[in-house]
């Protein structure tokens, strides 16, 4: 669901409709971000993962089915479903900043139901500071920045900041081919030590 410049009004408009959905309603995202994870899922695997009665189960496919942001893979019973590719940007209202709505902040925002901390960034800086955060917290992982640098720079408090870049972490290693870099650099520090120690 990428945008491009030759894509008809209408049609973008309806793509940011269908993910301003996502993005006000958590239990949506999770199940978004549950099926980018999984790649293909019924609805029984959607229930047994989620603990979701089936009711609501097949509610919430129907309705990221209907959104056009979720797909019918294979018709045959049980159908099975996946995740359309969201990489949307938005400009805030004020102009002022842009940002680009992608599975891994769709994430973040499912989870802000089950994390307090997302849950209170959301409510003090909106979908678009989340966003901003999600770009720190990689930058972090990276080793690029600190929270202190995120805190000067958003003009937050360095504890708000360390507690969002905290909670961000989970979605970045999900989300992101973090991990295996910060692996390497670790494991050159142990064999240095070790070598030292010869």
């Amino acid at each position: 669901m990428s945008r491009t410049s030759n894509r008809a009004d209408g049609d973008i408009v309806q793509d940011f409709l269908s993910v301003a959905d996502l993005l006000e309603e958590p239990q949506l995202a999770q199940l978004y971000a549950y099926l980018a994870r999984e790649g293909e899922a019924t609805v029984q695997n959607v229930m047994d993962d989620l603990e979701l009665a089936q009711g609501t189960a097949y509610s919430y496919v129907n309705r990221l089915v209907d959104a056009g942001v979720v797909d019918v893979t294979d018709d045959e019973q049980p159908r099975r479903y996946a995740a359309r590719e969201i990489d949307l940007t938005v400009t805030t209202a004020a102009g002022d900043r842009e940002y680009t709505i992608t599975p891994a902040l769709i994430d973040a925002v499912g989870r802000r139901e089950t994390d307090a901390d997302i849950d209170t960034y959301i409510d003090r800086h909106g979908v678009a500071g989340l966003a901003t955060a999600l770009t720190y917290a990689i930058a972090r992982e990276r080793g690029e920045v600190t929270h202190r640098l995120m805190a000067e720079d958003l003009d937050i408090s360095p504890l708000a900041a360390e507690m969002i870049l905290q909670a961000l972490r989970p979605v970045v290693h999900e989300h992101y081919d973090i991990e295996e870099a910060g692996a390497g650099v670790e494991e050159l520090a142990i064999d240095g030590d070790g070598a030292d120690d010869a």
